[in-house]
């Protein structure tokens, strides 16, 4: 079924997804660059916003979920205050797991995770964008976090091997995929069975007007491309998740309408936290 829904994909719907995917990548290659150079490209409120100010940062993050603690343990720059949830929260890692970051900006999160899993496990951030795989690396370095690696890939195709990956976490990430759908297919394809996912995105409560959709600030702020959480269910159990929980977050409207001053963004999105397991036993695995 993948394969004829890929060979008949009109021609015209795949240079869009590259646009759209291309739109994204130049508006976060902006953000890290603009970081880089100790300037905002944003007001640092914003899911694609960065501050210069790193106490903006850290009010961001609080804000998230993430405490004082996690923020300085961290190399100076990792925090870019550019998510919509604390992932770890629910990701539940123990020490010696591989976890993978879809979406791994500055590395923020990897870094965390990594202390939780320890020496004898791994984390691998993935990023689209080669100027934050650079600020990344470049954390990765000052941390002196050897467990850590980060990989140039986008999150539909991962740079990952089968059945390698103990847990997915994601940022704020996925919302922005033209092709969601193919980003938990993948998801799944390198999960080990009985791998979870542990995910902080941003869902749609209604249908989202054109308007919005076709709002190439919004989409790149995270607000204009997110998806209904049931087609988001029906996606991740088409992908062949089980024991999907999608629970949106109310209490994250009092940032989100602080992403788009005047478009009424709450009305439509909320953050949620994402969560999905790979059966331990699936067809072709030997276990069956």
């Amino acid at each position: 079924m993948s394969s004829h829904s890929e060979c008949c994909t009109p021609k015209k719907t795949r240079v869009s997804h590259d646009d759209h995917r291309q739109g994204v990548r130049n508006a976060y290659a902006k953000v890290a660059e603009a970081e880089s150079r100790g300037a905002s490209c944003g007001t640092g409120a914003s899911c694609c916003g960065v501050s210069d100010d790193a106490a903006i940062n850290s009010l961001i993050s609080t804000r998230l979920g993430y405490s004082e603690a996690d923020l300085v343990s961290v190399p100076e720059g990792a925090d870019m205050g550019l998510g919509c949830g604390n992932p770890r929260a629910i990701a539940s890692l123990k020490p010696g797991e591989v976890v993978l970051d879809l979406g791994a900006g500055g590395g923020f999160d990897c870094f965390l995770a990594a202390r939780e899993v320890g020496d004898s496990g791994r984390v691998i951030g993935v990023d689209m964008t080669p100027e934050m795989l650079s600020k990344a690396r470049n954390n990765a370095h000052k941390g002196n976090f050897s467990n850590v690696e980060f990989r140039l890939g986008e999150i539909e195709y991962l740079p990952v091997a089968d059945a390698s990956v103990d847990v997915i976490i994601s940022n704020c990430v996925i919302n922005l995929s033209p092709d969601k759908a193919q980003v938990f297919r993948d998801a799944f394809r390198v999960l080990k069975p009985g791998g979870r996912l542990a995910i902080s995105d941003v869902v749609a409560t209604v249908e989202l007007p054109e308007a919005m959709r076709n709002d190439a600030g919004l989409v790149a702020g995270c607000m204009g491309n997110a998806s209904l959480i049931g087609d988001l269910e029906t996606m991740i159990e088409a992908a062949g998740f089980r024991d999907v929980r999608i629970q949106p977050k109310d209490e994250s409207k009092e940032f989100i309408r602080d992403w788009a001053p005047g478009h009424n963004v709450t009305d439509y999105v909320v953050s949620a936290t994402i969560e999905a397991v790979k059966p331990g036993c699936v067809p072709g695995a030997g276990c069956c």
